[in-house]
């Protein structure tokens, strides 16, 4: 965490860059909290009815889902596609990625077909992480589709592996606005880079009381390193809130 100063002066010239030799972000956003403070709140789901998420129960829902991709075949550098909206196990099966040192690929729900498709297609995803609603879209693509809430998984711990700064972690791909859409490769240091920005912009964010929520979703790299992975790094509760559509009043609510 940035250190308070003085002046905007004084923190630029005392900042340094904290980059070890061995990181994984599962390790970095969620085992350090959970080994030392499990009950702490890491996702505030108000998507329906309030339910608090800790660290610990986050660490269970990673661990179970690690050890189920690792069963179907994931192994380090393979990449995995995330088509979910906000919720803990959105965040788990990031998690669980990064974990087996594989790739994951943030995906929108909204896609159409061709836009979903090509995204995995370019990514050789392996796997598919949905929900039980997922979009019409995904049934033209033939490859494997694993629903949490649908799967047994296990229990037991999995430690994160032993990754560098510089291995890779998550494909994020370019709006395509101007262009078809590109996937940009990054490593496990790629919230460690986020991280200053977001604490100053937010006065310090991880101090006492303090609770993050986006309407963005987090399949864009706004939501998750902005805001999510953040928060779960920082100690702060990430709110999750499921919406089909924008609305200035619920907005109010959840802020409330």
């Amino acid at each position: 965490m940035l250190t308070p100063a003085a002046s905007h002066e004084a923190l630029v010239r005392d900042f340094r860059w904290d980059l070890p030799m061995r990181l994984n972000m599962a390790r970095q956003v969620l085992d350090t909290w959970a080994e030392g403070a499990p009950d702490r709140v890491a996702v505030l789901d108000l998507s329906h009815e309030r339910d608090e998420v800790s660290y610990g129960r986050l660490r269970e829902m990673a661990d179970g889902l690690a050890a189920e991709f690792a069963a179907r075949g994931i192994a380090p550098g393979d990449r995995l596609g995330v088509l979910r909206s906000q919720d803990a196990w959105t965040l788990a099966a990031h998690l669980a990625a990064w974990k087996l040192g594989a790739i994951s690929i943030p995906l929108f729900k909204l896609f159409g077909r061709d836009a979903l498709v090509t995204r995995l297609s370019d990514a050789e995803a392996k796997l598919v992480v949905a929900d039980r609603d997922p979009p019409e879209a995904l049934r033209a693509w033939q490859g494997a589709v694993l629903i949490p809430e649908d799967a047994r998984l296990g229990t037991a711990p999995v430690e994160a592996a032993d990754t560098g700064p510089e291995d890779p972690a998550i494909i994020i791909f370019t709006s395509g606005t101007t262009g078809s859409p590109k996937g940009a490769l990054h490593g496990h240091r790629v919230l460690t880079g986020h991280l200053p920005g977001v604490e100053i912009s937010h006065d310090f964010l991880g101090q006492a009381g303090d609770v993050i929520w986006t309407p963005a979703d987090w399949a864009w790299i706004g939501g998750l390193f902005d805001v999510a992975m953040p928060g779960l790094a920082l100690g702060v509760p990430v709110v999750a809130a499921r919406r089909s559509k924008f609305t200035p009043e619920d907005t109010v609510n959840i802020i409330r």
